[in-house]
């Protein structure tokens, strides 16, 4: 692998901060989505302590999705190669 210019770095920079930004925001959505309810009704202590846990490890994995499907798709790298061209060496369908 070649070099990165200052570019590519402040590229990637930019893109770790906007993934750490974002899954933040979406974990702590996910946290009240699930959570909420606890604040807004007069729950058994069971049912708050089990909407709290559900909620910290939603959000949780959340966050690591979040995380991890931001910085693949900068990274340019794709989970499946791309479908071979139906006819090969033609670059438009009306060649």
């Amino acid at each position: 692998m070649g070099r990165r210019t200052q570019a590519d770095r402040d590229a990637m920079t930019v893109e770790i901060g906007y993934a750490l930004l974002s899954a933040v925001l979406v974990a702590a959505l996910v946290f009240g989505v699930i959570a909420g309810p606890k604040l807004m009704f007069a729950l058994p202590y069971a049912a708050e302590r089990g909407l709290l846990v559900a909620g910290c490890a939603a959000a949780a994995v959340t966050f690591v999705v979040r995380v991890v499907t931001v910085l693949w798709r900068f990274s340019g790298t794709s989970p499946r190669p791309p479908a071979q061209p139906s006819q090969p060496g033609r670059t438009s369908p009306d060649s």
